[in-house]
């Protein structure tokens, strides 16, 4: 791109930044803060506190913004421009959601990345676009941030959430003073709830340097020339695979349990059947019965990625191949599998995620007192899904509950706007085709509990308000 369209782009990028500005004037009504200003101990304490700088925890500010909430934060633990997966540890090319999805937006047209792709580039170039680019999209969140002013404190990773009264935590971080606040979200991410699975059996029997998951940091040119194995047939093997032969990889080796590829992906019938704003309308057992059936489909790579990895000769799929044991060898690992054995300079664990509060450092404090699924349903007839069980148990704005009564107070103020509200929500918080039903959900729970906690002292003033309109 020349630096005269890159120019030209910038200006339009601006003026459509400000034409952002104008829509949000045209619709803000009521225009005043109305939270009431609260103080501990003579420190300043946050309406809301946002774990997580995201794009669920920028459509979260977003909200708050909105409904004139202006005493929040945002927290996030990565530097500026590296929040979320997008710049990490995410691999694919493009976004496996459809390009026209809307979300951060929250219904404000400008605010699309629609809109952003044809400030730039044009309406043409809008419908050239098969799904949107990764980094593009990393781009448009920054954009987003930046138009919308969010107060996003980087390099800020919360440590312990830690209950001091009902309604009132204090937020320790890791590298500065804690902070105070009514209102703590968890909006973040695919790991949020739990954390990546790493079978036992690699992590027992190798060193750090020859092995990694997918969800972390990998230097694929250490490797360049030579032969790598994944492990797992879920979208982020083929992701890896085809990252990586990119980078020069002489080899990528996938490998399956399942004797067939995974072919049905029940998000794409999740998001065309009203499940995403229903799903949180089922009754406890049609949740599970749907989560049930759910998780026991690992989602399918996109053909195009597929396509991608299959383009080089030194992508192969072995299915009906799981592995039962991995060694260490003088230059590299030895995988063992019910076919043989295979030897490569290094390995991937593309295994997903456990979900379960009790691996969340910062929940440390609470964890006990949190409602799981098991705590609350039981399928009649008996068959339970270990994965669902372990999920909390949310009420319907993505507020934990407590298991016992009397850990209600601890809870209170606290909300799951992660991947662990799955089960309880459906595809709301960590998956973007939700987010434009989850956010809205999400906000309304915030600011009613913000204004029944204040509501003694909110009706004492009104009754006693008799400020004159009418002057003759």
């Amino acid at each position: 791109m020349s630096a005269a369209l890159k120019d030209d782009g910038a200006a339009r990028l601006a003026e459509l930044s400000a034409r952002v500005r104008h829509d949000l004037e045209c619709l803000d009504y009521p225009a005043k803060p109305w939270v009431r200003k609260h103080h501990y101990d003579g420190a300043h304490v946050y309406d809301v506190a946002i774990i997580g700088g995201g794009q669920c925890g920028m459509a979260t500010g977003f909200g708050l913004q909105r409904e004139k909430v202006d005493n929040f934060i945002i927290l996030d633990e990565n530097p500026e421009g590296a929040e979320g997966p997008w710049m990490t540890y995410a691999r694919m090319v493009t976004l496996r959601t459809p390009k026209y999805l809307t979300g951060p937006d929250l219904g404000v047209a400008s605010l699309t990345f629609r809109a952003f792709w044809e400030a730039q580039y044009g309406e043409k170039a809008w419908d050239e676009v098969v799904k949107i680019p990764r980094q593009e999209w990393m781009r448009y969140l920054r954009w987003f941030r930046a138009t919308l002013e969010l107060p996003v404190r980087n390099e800020a990773c919360v440590t312990l959430i830690e209950p001091v009264l009902p309604g009132l935590f204090r937020l320790h971080l890791a590298a500065a003073a804690p902070i105070m606040a009514r209102k703590v979200v968890l909006a973040t991410g695919i790991q949020g709830g739990g954390n990546w699975h790493m079978p036992d059996f690699i992590s027992s029997a190798l060193p750090k340097s020859l092995y990694a998951h997918t969800s972390g940091p990998i230097d694929y040119t250490r490797f360049i020339g030579k032969k790598i194995g994944i492990l797992g047939g879920g979208a982020s093997a083929f992701d890896n695979a085809q990252f990586a032969l990119g980078m020069g990889i002489a080899e990528a080796h996938v490998f399956l349990r399942r004797k067939e590829m995974p072919r049905i992906n029940p998000i794409r019938f999740m998001e065309n059947a009203g499940f995403l704003r229903h799903f949180c309308d089922l009754d406890d057992a049609e949740k599970y019965r749907s989560m049930d059936f759910f998780l026991n489909h690992s989602q399918p790579p996109t053909n195009d990625t597929f396509m991608r990895a299959s383009a080089y000769p030194g992508f192969h799929v072995h299915l009906g191949e799981p592995w039962e044991k991995v060694e260490e060898i003088p230059d590299g690992v030895r995988v063992t599998t019910p076919k043989g054995t295979h030897d490569y300079a290094f390995i991937v664990a593309s295994t997903g995620l456990l979900t379960n509060v009790a691996l969340r450092p910062e929940l440390s404090a609470v964890a006990g007192d949190i409602a799981h699924w098991r705590d609350r349903f039981s399928p009649e007839d008996g068959k339970h899904n270990a994965l669902i069980d372990d999920h909390p148990y949310l009420g319907t704005h993505f507020e934990l509950l407590p298991r016992e009564a009397e850990a209600a107070g601890r809870l209170h103020g606290l909300f799951a706007f992660n991947y662990s509200a799955l089960v309880s929500l459906g595809l709301s918080a960590a998956a973007l085709s939700g987010l434009k039903f989850a956010a809205p959900k999400l906000v309304a729970g915030i600011t009613r509990q913000l204004f029944r906690d204040d509501v003694e002292e909110i009706l004492t003033d009104f009754l006693a308000y008799a400020e004159e309109e009418f002057i003759h």
